[in-house]
This record gives C-alpha cells, structure tokens and sequence, in this order.
C-alpha cells in the first residue's frame, strides 16, 4: 500500500505536479528550525552512485540522463543533495556533447533547473532559453522561466531598481501564462508566480 502511494507522487511528480519552484512541499517556518538535516533517500543514493559510474566509467546514454534527471529533480530531497547534484550536472554537462539530440531540450531544462536552485541565474537563463528554443511547447521550461524572471524582479525591487524589477515581473507573468496555456490542468501553473517566490525565499 505504501509502495503504491510512494510510487503514484513520483508518477504525479514526474508529470510536472511539482510543488513550487523549489519542487519540495512547503514547510511552516516554526518545523523548519527543528527539522534535522534529511537524508538523501536509498533511491537518490542509488543513483547517485549511478551518475558516479558514468563519471568514472560506464557511460549513460542521453535517454538514460534524461530519465535520471527527471527523476532526481522531481525528488524534493535530492535537490537538497548537493554532491548528487553536483554529479547530476556534470553528466548532463558531458551528455550534452552527444551527438544524439533527441533528449537535448530536456537535458537544458534540466541544467537550468539544477541552476536556478543553485541560484545561478544567469546560467539558469541560458539553459531554460536553450531548452525553449528546442521545444517552445514544454510547461514545464516556461514555469521555471517564470521563476527566474520573478525571482530577478525581486531583487531588482530590493535593490530600488523598479523599472527593471517592472520588466522582469511582466516576463514571468509572460511566461507563466505559456505554462498555464500548455497545461491548463496543471494547478501549480494557476498559482501566484509571486507567491511562489515569496514562499522560496520564507516570507
């Protein structure tokens, strides 16, 4: 009965029903604080030890990087591994250089997810552009667009920038409206794209 229920959430998960764009369920600040570190569970372990062999030896095809990648970035705790991450960036990295484009768009909303939770935005924006200028019909790469262009528009606001902070907000709501077209019966892409900033950043 677990396993069927375990099983139906990645199913849900790997269908773009993420929570966020942290892609992990929020937590109340006050569990934050008392929370211990979590573990990385004994399916991300497992393939993070698959990413080490195709490192240090026994390739991945790119259909295999793909699936891989799909998997761990629909898993709330693996993106709170960092060496798995890590792993999980240089092997798309190197996959990349395939001659096989068949999963390239894939493979580049894939980086620029890695990317934006790492908070490199730039790379983040040149990854998910890459992934869109392959496939413009993916939700999926607009929702995290429209992150990025959010969480941009947030730190122009801050820094008293407004007219940018203007600009950069009206291309995630761009976005997210592309998301939201492709996918209208996904109910992440209906929520406040502002929202789900604000919730990332715990205020």
């Amino acid at each position: 009965m677990m396993r069927g229920i375990i099983a139906a959430w990645v199913a849900l998960g790997l269908l773009g029903g993420t929570l966020g764009c942290s892609m992990a369920p929020p937590v109340p600040p006050h569990q934050e604080a008392a929370a211990p570190p979590a573990e990385p569970s004994p399916s991300t372990t497992s393939e993070s030890a698959r990413l080490k062999d195709a490192l240090t030896g026994r390739e991945m095809s790119p259909s295999e990087v793909a699936e891989v990648s799909d998997r761990l970035l629909a898993d709330g705790q693996a993106l709170n591994d960092q060496q798995t991450m890590a792993r999980l960036e240089l092997v798309i990295l190197k996959t990349l250089k395939d001659p096989d484009k068949t999963h390239r768009a894939v493979l580049w909303r894939n980086l620029g997810i890695i990317h934006y939770h790492q908070q490199k935005y730039k790379q983040a924006e040149h990854d998910l552009q890459s992934a869109n200028e392959l496939n413009p019909k993916n939700p999926r790469t607009h929702f995290y667009l429209a992150c990025l262009f959010a969480h941009k528009g947030r730190i122009y606001e801050k820094s008293g920038k407004t007219r940018a902070s203007q600009q950069q907000y009206k291309r995630a709501a761009i976005e997210i409206g592309l998301a939201r077209k492709l996918e209208p019966s996904n109910a992440l892409y209906k929520q406040d794209i502002k929202q789900i900033i604000q919730q990332e950043n715990g205020k």
